[in-house]
């Protein structure tokens, strides 16, 4: 009986765990994908105005408050599903081709024990470019 007892035990905890775990991965994966929408709509949100040709190459400048405003559009127009405390960390470009974004947000485990922490923060970056050809 005590080892029926300790293998059922045993058997709860790993659930637990393997519960946690997943939902941690997939609420990781999903602001993620969040931050990449977020970052190929901030790359691609250069006026037409703005492309220059340098080099028989086509360049469009891209400028924080552009981006950090694609951004803020995109997440406001797009269905987002429930993220806790979702937020935007940083939205920029480092070099006037590329936009980064850094999404921030809470998880929070599907079933709370003691072997998994209350919640954790979780922060992503994804970077895109708009390349001509």
């Amino acid at each position: 009986m005590p080892l029926i007892i300790f293998f059922a035990a045993l058997c709860l905890v790993v659930i637990l765990l393997v519960t946690a775990a997943t939902s941690l991965y997939l609420e990781r994966k999903r602001l993620y994908t969040l931050a990449d929408g977020a970052a190929l709509a901030a790359a691609e949100s250069f006026d037409l105005s703005d492309v220059t040709v340098t080099d028989a190459r086509l360049h469009a400048e891209l400028t924080d408050d552009g981006v950090r405003d694609a951004v803020r559009a995109y997440l406001h127009d797009n269905p987002i599903g429930h993220f806790d405390d979702l937020a935007v960390a940083g939205a920029g470009t480092d070099d006037g081709q590329s936009a980064s974004v850094t999404l921030g947000a809470s998880w929070k485990p599907p079933v709370v024990s003691l072997l998994v922490p209350d919640g954790i923060r979780l922060e992503v970056t994804s970077r895109a470019r708009s390349v001509f050809w």
